[in-house]
């Protein structure tokens, strides 16, 4: 028969099979896992029908009849008295068609009231709000209803347990209230309520907040309701957490103390998202009705109404209650062995549901804590599902110290001691395997954490077997890869292919097995072999490209153990290198098991291995394969100079009368004008300077990525056509050989600009390593650079002919206007105002063939450098200078880049104190997670070491003396804690330094002292001293933020 109709029938599979599909797996996900988040719990069957029942369908603004409060069931649900009176007398609600929505709501309020009530009231007198839609917009109804912007809430700060809605400055209750925080006692780790009752009287709270949703332990409601009636406020009780324990007794009860109580409804209550707010006064009632509708939402959703009612018929069983003290036992036997295995827990137990967890007490080698992130996010992968916490003494929760973990689902599903125990066993033995590390980044370090391969697969074992033995009213299929898998899933033991795929895929397998898989075509084949962390033989095999991102593995042994193993690569937490965490494995990428392979495998285990530079297991304690022969040490000594070089821009320089100086070995201009007026040209218009005594070389082919992202610090695989960055060379013990740019003009194509005071020493690095001369790592002194073939050019050799480029520098807001004022082609000339910072570009400008890049070294983000052919260096600077551009020497360029906080090497890299990038405030610069660079080792153990770092600092005294490299800093008691490294003139005419202070000085404000000119200074012991002589004295400098905004 065919309807005549628009409804669309038929089951979900059928109608939407993607949708479907979703809700299967992530049925399944809750089955196959064992959920920890305090604030989740299983939703019984007969809830989750009543949330899909036709009370969805229906709009219902208002509320039922007043009358219906007092009520028992069974007068509600009187159809033909309620019909009847619905039909004669109607209600308020906004929308008709509501009959039954009135009787499911005052149902919900009924059950509510005689689960909560408790003596000296009945539950004929408590008010019952069931409409809120969660608990945050609960609380905020209550604030709409009882406060005025600005009033004043006093409630728990966010670290000890407070909730995001009780006033975090991020939400809207922090920013409409004033907030005070009460804590805890740091001594006690519980509530102090002497300190809150002094908190009260003093800010006259409008609102005292008693709950939390990470503390544990119970509290004293009448304390709170003490305090609040001292302070003349109202105590509002948010157990949004525990009201399912309230509910069976296990935890006490704010129902009658407190004036307002909200709670959730869809955490230990087991019921659908939703929340409740009871007050036991008449006269706030109406208030709170009329916060919750029309004040902070619209209609209510019914069919979470309905769900709530079953959910509380369900709560007032027998059954209930035992399951709610044996969740709060659990929590407690869990807190108690995690203890016992060494692992801190916070506030020295539990009185309810949840624990809270430091995570800091395991420590790595660098000294880095197990953050709470790290902590949870390893958790989940082995099944445990929790979430990070932050805890007393965090001071940003971006970056918790805790994970809280509770059991009301793991209880639910049938969770006892002796389950408990196992799973604390498998929590413990996971968190105490981590390693911590620090990752740098642009603004701080971000602590990671590893762990072990076989510790992380065995853990996902033990808690698939806990999930096996516990109960679930579900049933949904779960399917293998990529939703679960495990490495004792059955794969047969002779020959199988694994699919590879993804963009990552060659990078992963390049990195993970011991032959050249960069070297493949499509088509073509290798044999390889595929080793442990410690170098020991995993299994052997032969990889195919099949296309540019699919590869096959044919494995001949331990399939099970090399698909799991390449699926934890791809994640990124198991360590596979185990003399460098740090390392991260490209990804992610898919590992599919295919089945049986026709290849023949038997030979696959003599495979020999390649002269890869790196690859997983070569640093392994177990490595067998071949190191090479040692390489000796690079030296390089100077050149002498009979007389100074000169640049393309010297005649230039004279005709504009510049002071002339030596640097670098060059005759170059030191200050046209006064330095003064040359650095607030910069600031203020456009300066222009000669940089071309710079070295500019040009790496070309196949294996130039491979070979900049082995020989420099920074991540050149990352590097997109027309962009730049910043890097270093660094020699084998860590100290740098140079800073520089390297700007990738295509996927082959690159130019390396390096200091001039370096040019021929890195250029000799760079070769020797390119041709296998020299050792690059002290710890594999055979250890080469292997790449496809490349080549490495000096662009201001004249050998380079046509191709010959130097730089020259345009730094300031208008260089811009000026650059284009040359003209050019419309193109030209829109890619030249559209390009982004550390951008690179061709163009004709002003009839010049130009490279254009928007990068510069005096802290200015409109700044160019153009690279000219020599041959028109000349024309160019003498046709920007016309064009409005003026010219600056070197002291302003010193000047510009140290007001920036740019460091020079000499001052602020290597120099006298072999000073590393980190300590320069550029550490961020040096990828610690590619596989391999030369320093890498060197550099993170002085980094891991290191006591000191570079501050920017002013002196207080206008007219006081310039400070000179090597100059002491002294602290208030008199301490040499510092050096300075580099000073000049900044832009409002204060001395501006770096120096290379201790740690402890280095925080912005800090006051210092410095003997500026110490080194010329003449000092005579106090002792002779007489009337008029001169006493040495330190110049007052205070420490600025390391790199003005």
């Amino acid at each position: 028969m065919t309807e005549d109709d628009y409804l669309f029938r038929g089951e979900l599979d059928e109608l939407d099979p993607d949708v479907a599909e979703l809700i299967r797996h992530e049925t399944a996900r809750q089955a196959r896992t064992l959920i920890m988040v305090p604030s989740e719990s299983t939703v019984p069957e007969a809830v989750r029908e009543a949330v899909g029942s036709a009370f969805h369908n229906i709009y219902a603004e208002g509320y039922p009849t007043e009358k219906t409060r007092k009520m028992t069931e069974r007068e509600l649900l009187d159809y033909d008295r309620q019909l009847g009176d619905f039909r004669r007398n109607s209600d308020d609600r906004y929308y008709k068609g509501t009959e039954y929505a009135n009787l499911v709501e005052a149902l919900t309020r009924r059950r509510v009231a005689e689960l909560f009530t408790q003596a000296p009231y009945g539950p004929d007198d408590l008010y019952v709000n069931v409409q809120p839609l969660s608990g945050a917009p609960a609380n905020s109804a209550v604030y709409t209803a009882l406060l005025q912007p600005g009033d004043t809430i006093l409630s728990m700060n966010l670290s000890y347990g407070g909730h995001l809605s009780h006033g975090a400055p991020v939400n809207r209750a922090g920013k409409l209230f004033n907030i005070v925080a009460y804590h805890i006692d740091p001594e006690t780790e519980a509530l102090d309520y002497d300190a809150m009752m002094q908190l009260a009287l003093e800010h006259k709270p409008k609102i005292v907040i008693g709950g939390y949703s990470s503390y544990p332990l119970a509290p004293d409601w009448e304390a709170y309701k003490m305090i609040a009636d001292a302070a003349g406020a109202y105590l509002m009780a948010d157990v949004a957490h525990f009201a399912g324990l309230i509910a069976a007794g296990a935890y006490p009860n704010p129902v009658g103390i407190a004036d307002i109580v909200t709670f959730t409804t869809h955490k230990t209550l087991n019921g659908p998202r939703g929340a409740v707010i009871i007050t036991h006064h008449k006269d706030l009632a109406s208030k709170i009705d009329r916060g919750v509708f029309p004040g902070e939402q619209g209609g209510p959703h019914m069919n979470s109404v309905a769900g709530l009612a079953v959910a509380l018929r369900f709560a007032q069983t027998e059954q209930f209650k035992q399951l709610q003290h044996q969740t709060v036992a659990n929590a407690r036997r869990l807190g108690q062995k995690l203890d016992e295995r060494g692992l801190r827990v916070v506030y020295k137990g539990t009185d309810s549901h949840m624990i809270v967890v430091d995570c800091s007490t395991v420590v790595g080698p660098d000294g880095t804590a197990l953050s709470g992130d790290m902590a949870a996010r390893i958790l989940d992968l082995i099944g445990v599902v929790g979430n990070r916490q932050t805890i007393p003494g965090d001071t940003s929760a971006l970056r918790p110290s805790g994970i809280r973990l509770g059991t009301p689902w793991i209880t639910q599903r049938g969770f006892d001691e002796a389950r408990i125990d196992k799973l604390a066993t498998i929590i413990a033995d996971v968190l105490q395997a981590c390693v911590p590390y620090s990752m740098p980044t642009t603004k701080r370090n971000e602590a990671r954490a590893r762990l072990p391969f076989d510790t992380f697969q065995q853990a996902k074992i033990a808690i698939r077997d806990l999930v096996d033995s516990i109960g679930i009213d579900t049933d949904a299929e779960a399917d293998g890869y990529p939703h679960f898998f495990y490495l004792d899933d059955a794969y047969s033991n002779t020959g199988q292919t694994l699919a590879v795929s993804g963009k990552n895929a060659g990078r992963l397998l390049d990195l993970a097995l011991t032959s050249d898989v960069a070297a493949l075509a499509d088509g073509d084949e290798q044999p390889t072999l595929l080793l442990e962390a410690d170098g020991s033989l995993m299994a052997s095999g032969i990889v195919e490209r099949i296309s540019k991102d699919t590869y096959q593995l044919h494995v001949a042994d331990n399939p099970a153990r090399v698909a799991a193993w390449l699926r934890s690569l791809s994640d990124n937490f198991v360590i596979f290198d185990e003399s460098d965490p740090y390392i991260t494995a490209p990804g992610p990428v898919s590992v599919k098991y295919i089945g049986e392979t026709e290849k023949n495998l038997s030979k696959s285990a003599d495979a020999p291995y390649s002269d890869k530079t790196y690859f997983i297991g070569k640093n392994g304690e177990n490595y067998a394969g071949p190191v090479g022969n040692a390489l000796p040490s690079f030296e390089f000594t100077e050149p002498e100079l009979t007389e100074m070089l000169t640049t393309p821009l010297h005649d230039v320089h004279l005709q504009l009368g510049a002071k002339m100086g030596e640097f670098a070995g060059y005759d170059m201009p030191l200050w046209y004008d006064k330095v003064m007026n040359e650095h607030l040209a910069v600031r203020n218009g456009a300066g222009l300077f000669d940089v071309t005594h710079m070295g500019v070389f040009e790496a070309t082919g196949p294996g130039a990525e491979d070979f900049l992202n082995m020989v420099t610090t920074n991540n050149v695989h990352l590097l997109r056509n027309g962009r730049s960055h910043y890097t270093f060379l660094l020699d084998t013990d860590g100290v740098p050989h140079d800073d520089l740019m390297i700007y990738r003009l295509g996927d082959e194509h690159f130019f390396i600009v390096v200091n001039a005071s370096n040019n021929d020493k890195n250029w000799a690095w760079l070769n020797a390593i390119k041709e296998g001369q020299v050792c690059i790592d002290p710890d594999m002194p055979g250890r080469t650079v292997e790449t496809a073939p490349f080549e490495l050019r000096d662009l201001r050799d004249p050998g380079s002919g046509a191709d010959r480029r130097v730089d020259i520098a345009l730094q300031g807001p208008k260089s811009l206007e000026i650059l284009t004022s040359l003209g050019g082609s419309e193109a030209d000339l829109k890619a030249l105002k559209a390009l982004p910072w550390a951008g690179i570009m061709r163009a004709e400008i002003g009839g010049f063939d130009l490279l254009i890049s928007r990068t510069g070294y005096t802290g200015e983000r409109v700044a160019f450098e153009v690279f000219p052919h020599p041959d028109q260096a000349e024309a160019l600077f003498t046709t920007l200078i016309e064009a409005g551009a003026v010219p600056c020497g070197l002291a302003a360029r010193d000047s510009l880049r140290i007001e920036a906080g740019l460091p020079l090497y000499g001052h602020e890299l290597a120099g006298p104190h072999d000073m590393i990038p980190s300590e320069a405030g550029m550490g961020s610069y040096v990828k610690f997670s590619k596989p391999w660079f030369v320093g890498k080792a060197a550099y993170i153990a002085r980094d891991t070491a290191r006591d000191s770092q570079i501050v920017r600092f002013r002196m207080e005294n206008k007219g006081a003396r310039p400070a000179h490299q090597g100059d002491p800093l002294v602290d208030d008691k008199g301490r040499v804690v510092g050096i300075v490294t580099s000073c000049s003139i900044d832009s409002e005419g204060y001395q501006l330094g770096q120096a290379l202070v201790k740690l402890g000085n280095h925080k912005r404000n800090t006051q210092l002292a410095v003997f500026a000119g110490s080194e010329r200074a003449k000092v005579r012991p106090l002792s002779n001293m007489k009337f008029g002589d001169r006493a040495v004295m330190p110049e007052a400098v205070t420490v600025l933020r390391r790199f003005p905004k």
